[in-house]
């Protein structure tokens, strides 16, 4: 195998599948990315057996062939050459190594057969549809937050993704949770989801794909069965396994009866639990939330550094209510909202609370309380 590529070119796709790799690896084949070249391509691939990802680029190939080397060797190799380079790799069959050029630089890498690289066969997609690359990074970002990284409860580390209805409209629904907090995004059902199962897409798998979309403007290609999902994004193919359990009944969370209305200014209110929450304990991380008339009074006591207390002007004509929530988590969800405007929507001090972007439709998130 011969192969001429632009170093820019190598390197970013290099730079799209070598991050599946992990650094450990037991199963020494699961190190390496596989090469392939033929008819004025290269492809490369990268798998964790879970996941995989495969790239197409031009190349001058002559004569074709495939093997796989180190996918983090390769990729700082390639990293390190300098700008503009033209990069040969070559094989010959009968030796075990990869040789790879660019100027005055030279390399060999020992390989491992082609023939002992998994293939993540993805068998038949039941679903198939469109989404503009904005949509789904967006469904991504609102979401991707509020993924549980507890492994005992596997079924909620990552994003459960199913068609459901909100009023009369149909919509794409996109909901993580992690037992404390909730969120939910959705879009207007694309064609060709309708009847689509409800699937559980890996924490991993959504940070590798928002990783991907670098343009904003395409489209990206979804294929979906009850065990696998793929997305193609341009010349990139990303397949995955899901996560095989059972998603909670997560509408049970979501409070309808909150009659409590809060409407505040989201930048002053971020801003100022940041303050407050400096003094708070690593493990606590509590923020008292005081509300009577038009006031809001935030406060945290920590027994060992000392306490801090902020009052910001609200929309509230409620009953006085005192609650708490961890101050990290409402960061995470104010950080979320987009307009000028937080609403929330409380109960009592034991009960979730729901919160909304005043302006913005599609996204809505639950907080449980803290006792303090």
């Amino acid at each position: 195998m011969k192969v001429t590529v632009e170093r820019a070119q190598l390197l970013k796709s290099l730079g799209h599948v070598h991050r599946v790799v992990e650094r450990r690896n037991t199963i020494p084949i699961l190190a390496n990315v596989l090469i392939r070249s033929e008819k004025a391509k290269l492809g490369l691939k990268a798998t964790d057996l879970d996941l995989e990802v495969s790239e197409t680029i031009p190349a001058e190939v002559s004569p074709g062939g495939a093997t796989t080397v180190p996918a983090h060797m390769i990729y700082e190799i390639v990293r390190k050459l300098p700008d503009g380079a033209q990069v040969v790799l070559e094989s010959t069959g009968d030796r075990a190594m990869l040789t790879i050029r660019a100027g005055r630089s030279r390399f060999t890498l020992q390989t491992l057969p082609e023939s002992d690289f998994p293939d993540l066969n993805a068998g038949e997609m039941t679903h198939k549809f469109a989404l503009p690359a904005a949509d789904l990074k967006r469904m991504i970002d609102k979401t991707q937050f509020a993924i549980s990284t507890e492994e005992t409860r596997y079924y909620l580390n990552g994003i459960y993704l199913h068609a459901a209805t909100s009023g009369k409209t149909e919509t794409l629904r996109a909901v993580a949770t992690d037992g404390h907090r909730l969120a939910q995004y959705e879009i207007a059902l694309p064609a060709g989801a309708k009847g689509m199962p409800g699937i559980i897409v890996p924490r991993k798998t959504v940070g590798e794909v928002q990783r991907l979309i670098e343009d904003s403007e395409a489209e990206i290609g979804i294929e979906l069965s009850q065990a696998k999902i793929r997305f193609t994004i341009g010349e990139v193919v990303l397949t995955s396994k899901l996560i095989d359990g059972t998603f909670p009944d997560y509408a049970r969370v979501i409070p309808l009866g909150n009659d409590k209305e809060l409407k505040v200014d989201k930048s002053e209110f971020e801003h100022a639990v940041d303050r407050v929450s400096t003094v708070s304990s690593e493990r606590g991380r509590a923020v008292k939330l005081s509300l009577a008339g038009g006031k809001l009074t935030l406060s945290v006591t920590n027994p060992d550094s000392g306490s801090a207390t902020e009052e910001i002007e609200v929309d509230y004509d409620a009953d006085p209510l005192d609650i708490g929530f961890n101050s990290r988590y409402l960061l995470d969800i104010a950080a979320q909202i987009e307009g000028e405007t937080a609403l929330l929507k409380l109960s009592d001090p034991g009960s979730p609370t729901l919160i909304q972007d005043k302006d913005a439709k599609g996204a809505l998130y639950v907080l449980m309380p803290m006792r303090v």
